[in-house]
């Protein structure tokens, strides 16, 4: 009989596979298979080359999404009749059947797979291998397919099957069976690249799914020739949207029935690639696949998926899943970074022949957004790649004058400054302030804002003197170009007093503070999140003031309005409860504090897991606060406010004026547990791991105490010592290593002597 061959678009590369998984509801897979192959092979003009694979022996179905008959020959007969060639090269090619790949890629190339593959779309390049001739004996001929012997006689035949089909096709999209089964570990462990895992609202699908990836990854990681990456896309199906608490209880949990699927899926993400922070914020905001009458029945979705396109679609939903999908993007970054590296790669790949004013010139705004994006998120040596590579391109086409060119170059010196390279930014901000008086003039906002970020850094350089002196002639020239109410205005105002905060000249910072609060709450609101940030910033002035009172009063008043606008676990509140919690400390409020660190470790519990690092350090962080004090900070008095250092041998909470029944609860919170410590240990190495230098050293310097305390173990401050000096020889701070040098040898010394009056 003739065959008709296939001919398909040529591809530059091998492609993936993708195989889409779920522990339960073998439709809803099927339907995210199908309609994403639809997209997919639409691709490039409908040039995109894709297989589909029915691997769903039990309950096969994919055809019926595209019409296709079940006539024709399909999986069970194209492993059957790789068997069978297998045996024959077995029994006559002894040499060949000792070298698996090599004898898999034998089988591979004397059987012909065309015969068992069917194009089930005239429209685009779309194909699929069903899971078999669907006559009397197909249930006998599936049942009685041995997939662990196929394996058994030749472990290298399904990877390389996988491999075989990918230098033909562009994506390879398998739909593996339900549950657990022999041939679910082929699909998911042995053939892809990329698995897409469905789970629905239940604690067993959810489990169920978890089990079986972090199987396919264990297998991989112990075995040599299966060490492969393999990216893997959680993705919760059957959601009911018109359901908004249920929803979100499932997704992020409640205090009655724990932990929701994010965090299970964080848990599953960090422990599987090794990462030790990662957020699904962004990718489960966008990827949900809701409950409709079309999912749950499993209709023909595949061929509308093109023509819905509102957003409340479930192509919409599809579409957006692949842009982390096709391209391969982990599911921890977010879709804004996904989407600006689509148009920077894109970009690139228009200009690959030389550089062009019509792509180049939006690749540098696409690259300066990322770059943005990059520093918020502390990705300090990606965002200065993409910041250098934004002013390069904007220089070379725009002019070094453009506007554009400059607002590269501020970000790249805010970068500069946020990693603690002060004077390299200096000299930027220095440049771009002559280039805007030369350009717009004095009055300018651009350059009233650049000389801004100069007195700033000028006070991160600790010159106060010339920061204030250049902050008082910013905050004149805003009130003359806007008015004194003007929130630039009060935005400078608001500056120039924290530089006065930080220059110790704190009653001048509380009236500056007072005054940009009043206009702020009068322009803005008394809860606008600019006036709140203020409030709070006043709050911490008050405090260093001794004015604790008052200060405690105007905290309270911003947690009350953060939980009551942002909720109680929003970074905002929980910052706004630290702060109140260090007041209460200064004010030996024991109850007070212990009922906040309390409310934090519920918030952080809520948000990070059971028993999340955050947690575990907040209950302690009383002690560790009031060890602060004992050696630099202000200590409590039995009536709250100051009191003078020579009081505080014992520490504030030891001293002879406070009640002992207030100092007992001070002493069991101090205990010894190191837990808080190593925490802190294990975020500097991971500074250190990712570059983040400013923030390690930042980090280190507030260590340098601590580690060298006699209450800390051996092995704590081996370890601290050795990530400190590392912080310090990677920056080049020879005065630093020397003085932390200096410090253990001063504390083994007082150790020594110590052991000796004992």
């Amino acid at each position: 009989m003739e065959i008709n061959r296939i001919t398909l678009p040529p591809i530059p590369a091998p492609g993936d596979v993708t195989t889409f998984y779920s522990f339960e509801s073998g439709t809803a897979r099927s339907s995210a298979l199908a309609n994403m192959a639809v997209l997919l092979a639409g691709g490039n003009n409908a040039t995109v080359p894709v297989l589909m694979i029915d691997w769903d022996t039990e309950s096969p179905g994919l055809h019926h999404a595209f019409g296709a008959g079940g006539d024709g020959p399909g999986l069970l007969e194209y492993f059957a009749a790789l068997k069978e060639h297998l045996e024959m090269l077995v029994r006559s090619q002894a040499e060949c059947a000792r070298d698996d790949e090599r004898l898999a890629r034998a089988v591979l190339e004397a059987v012909d797979w065309e015969p068992f593959v069917a194009r089930v779309d005239q429209s685009r390049p779309l194909y699929l291998m069903r899971a078999g001739r669907f006559d009397g004996s197909y249930g006998e001929r599936a049942g009685a397919m041995d997939w662990d012997g196929l394996f058994a006689a030749c472990p290298a035949l399904f990877r390389c099957f996988g491999e075989h089909m990918a230098r033909r096709f562009r994506h390879v999209m398998v739909d593996a069976r339900s549950g657990r089964s022999a041939a679910v570990s082929i699909c998911t462990t042995l053939l892809p690249r990329k698995l897409v895992a469905l789970f629905t609202p239940n604690q067993r699908s959810l489990e169920g799914m978890c089990g079986v990836v972090n199987r396919a990854i264990e297998y991989r990681c112990s075995h040599e020739d299966e060490q492969r990456p393999l990216l893997v896309y959680p993705v919760p199906c059957s959601i009911d949207s018109a359901d908004c608490e249920r929803r979100l209880q499932w997704r992020r949990g409640d205090a009655v029935k724990g932990g929701g699927y994010q965090r299970a899926l964080e848990k599953l993400l960090r422990e599987a690639y090794g990462v030790s922070r990662i957020s699904l914020d962004s990718y489960l905001d966008e990827v949900q696949l809701q409950q409709t009458n079309a999912m749950a029945s499993g209709e023909t979705l595949a061929e509308c998926a093109g023509r819905e396109g509102d957003r409340f679609s479930l192509a919409r939903t599809f579409e957006t899943l692949l842009d982390w999908v096709a391209d391969g993007h982990f599911p921890w970054q977010s879709h804004a970074e996904v989407g600006l590296l689509g148009r920077v790669g894109v970009a690139r790949a228009l200009s690959a022949d030389g550089i062009s004013t019509a792509v180049s010139v939006p690749l540098a705004g696409d690259l300066r957004r990322l770059g943005e994006l990059y520093r918020r998120q502390g990705r300090e040596r990606q965002a200065q790649e993409c910041f250098k590579e934004s002013t390069d391109l904007r220089e070379r086409l725009l002019g070094p004058d453009h506007a554009d060119t400059r607002a590269s170059r501020a970000s790249l010196a805010g970068l500069l400054r946020q990693t603690g390279k002060l004077h390299e930014a200096k000299f930027l901000y220095e440049l771009l302030e002559q280039d805007c008086l030369r350009l717009l003039g004095a009055g300018h906002p651009e350059t009233l804002a650049v000389r801004g970020e100069l007195a700033a850094t000028l006070a991160d350089l600790n010159d106060f003197a010339a920061a204030l002196e250049l902050h008082e002639e910013l905050g004149a020239a805003w009130e003359r170009r806007f008015g004194p109410d003007h929130a630039m205005t009060l935005a400078s105002l608001d500056a120039q007093a924290g530089t006065l905060a930080r220059a110790g000249k704190l009653t001048l910072a509380r009236m500056k503070y007072e005054r940009v609060l009043i206009g702020r709450e009068r322009l803005l609101g008394a809860e606008h999140d600019d006036t709140l940030r203020c409030t709070q910033q006043l709050a911490l002035v008050l405090r260093r003031l001794g004015d604790l009172a008052n200060g405690r009063k105007l905290q309270e008043g911003v947690v009350r309005a953060r939980e009551r606008h942002a909720g109680a676990d929003h970074p905002d509140t929980l910052q706004a409860l630290e702060a109140l919690a260090d007041i209460l400390a200064d004010q030996c409020d024991v109850k007070g504090v212990q009922e906040v660190d309390a409310a934090l470790a519920r918030s952080y519990r809520r948000r990070f897991g059971v028993e999340p690092p955050q947690a575990a350090s907040v209950e302690r962080r009383l002690a560790a606060r009031l060890g602060q004090q004992d050696e630099s900070g202000p200590a409590c008095a039995q009536g709250g406010g100051p009191r003078p250092q020579a009081a505080l041998s014992a520490g504030p909470h030891e001293a002879e004026s406070v009640p002992a029944a207030m100092r007992q609860p001070f002493r069991e919170l101090r205990g010894a547990d190191p837990d808080s410590l190593e925490l802190r240990l294990a975020e500097l190495e991971h500074l250190i791991d990712n570059q983040r230098d400013a923030e390690a050293r930042e980090l280190a310097d507030s260590l340098g105490k601590i580690v060298l305390r006699p209450s800390v173990a051996p092995h704590l401050r081996r370890r601290g010592g050795a990530l400190i000096r590392q912080v310090y020889d990677m920056q080049g701070d020879k005065d630093a290593r020397i003085a932390y040098g200096e410090a253990e040898v001063a504390s083994l010394e007082g150790a020594l002597m110590e052991a000796k009056g004992g």
